[in-house]
């Protein structure tokens, strides 16, 4: 029997999408899959389509560390998302994010670029390595089921390594200064 010595991270997954018909269902579907079970993660969904703005402030500040999962729409990412972070703000500081993205060629990376911009104004910490799917729409079946998986799971591995690094270094480093004074 596996027994955990220190608390799981809690790992909120947000969709960055709000559209109907979104193909964002089924690529954070797909990544809440990947970090469900016995690994070092418990993880919850933040939907702004589904979620108010209370709610969400609620899930976002008890998380230890987030994946945003986000589309490119317009060489940027998706309205909604950026009202979401400007809507909120201790919620993410001294927390890490990673990022799954999906578009078209460019596979969201232009997308990230401008979060990460926008999340350092937060005062979260970025991590380098991701989860990319270019030309999405041809990569998941109806049921959601990613066609290749290897390279994505290997990718997704390695994101979630640094993710777990970052999240148990800076849990117990966010209730020192700078970031203690700002405590509850």
């Amino acid at each position: 029997m596996h027994r955990r010595l220190t608390p799981a991270i809690h790992l909120a997954v947000i969709y960055g999408s709000s559209r109907e018909g979104r193909l964002c269902d089924k690529v954070a579907g797909w990544t809440l899959a990947q970090v469900e079970g016995e690994g070092p993660f418990s993880a919850e969904a933040i939907d702004p389509a589904v979620h108010d703005l209370a709610e969400v402030k609620t899930r976002l500040g008890r998380a230890d560390a987030f994946i945003v999962v986000t589309p490119e729409y317009n060489r940027s990412f998706p309205a909604p998302l950026k009202a979401m972070i400007d809507d909120t703000g201790p919620e993410w500081r001294g927390k890490p994010v990673a990022f799954v993205s999906y578009g078209g060629v460019s596979a969201g990376l232009r997308a990230v670029e401008q979060l990460r911009l926008v999340l350092a104004e937060q005062h979260a910490a970025t991590i380098r390595d991701g989860v990319c799917f270019a030309n999405a729409w041809n990569q998941f079946d109806e049921t959601g089921r990613l066609a290749d998986a290897e390279r994505a799971e290997r990718a997704m591995a390695t994101m979630l390594g640094q993710l777990h690094w970052w999240a148990s270094a800076l849990r117990s480093a966010r209730n020192s200064v700078p970031y203690g004074q700002f405590a509850a």
